[in-house]
């Protein structure tokens, strides 16, 4: 075997886990750790169950390795907020806008599920003590604060408010209305409402 065909060889494998990973976001996202079995994450992939076992040892290990990829992302995205150009307004419109996107959305969802599910694997219990909804408001607190005091906010607690308005993001996550029913644009705009 050459090198080339060596690349390739690595290239086919982390495409195939790709494919795995993403069918099972969706499906632990919607059915949850209890609820999903690797048949349907499988059936999701288009491909055999047994195939699904050849890259990951088992549902547990794969639904671990999504809550990892779940707090890396929420950590970043949050963490980059201060990047964000613009106002304070602006700034939310902007991490709103990006929560909801569906592929953002499985993770929360996936956050969501390891947090409020029972049987949780430990390593996946390890990942969530280094995230917590309460470090995220926290990392948006001096941004809201910004924006209050530009007039852009409401006046009140800064964590209630965004603890709340948090709340009626996930509520919105839950309900599981198809994306495509979903104007994104104009449901950001009545979420700032909440906020202003």
């Amino acid at each position: 075997m050459t090198l080339v065909e060596g690349q390739k060889v690595d290239s086919t494998h982390e495409e195939r886990r790709t494919q795995i990973k993403n069918a099972a976001l969706k499906v632990f996202a919607l059915r949850g750790l209890n609820g999903t079995k690797m048949s349907m994450i499988a059936a999701e992939a288009g491909i055999s169950q047994g195939l699904t076992y050849r890259y990951f040892q088992s549902k547990n290990v794969l639904f671990s390795e999504l809550v990892q990829d779940a707090t890396e992302e929420a950590y970043t995205t949050f963490k980059n907020m201060h990047s964000f150009e613009g106002t304070p307004i602006d700034q939310m419109r902007m991490l709103t806008s990006k929560i909801l996107e569906e592929n953002h959305k499985n993770y929360f969802l996936i956050l969501q599920q390891a947090n409020t599910s029972p049987n949780v694997p430990d390593k996946a219990k390890d990942l969530l003590k280094h995230y917590s909804a309460k470090n995220t408001i926290n990392e948006l607190v001096p941004i809201f604060v910004k924006g209050q005091q530009m007039g852009q906010f409401c006046e009140g607690d800064p964590y209630q408010i965004l603890y709340l308005f948090f709340s009626v993001i996930t509520g919105l996550m839950l309900q599981d209305i198809p994306s495509s029913s979903m104007d994104n644009s104009q449901s950001v705009e009545l979420l700032m409402k909440i906020i202003r």
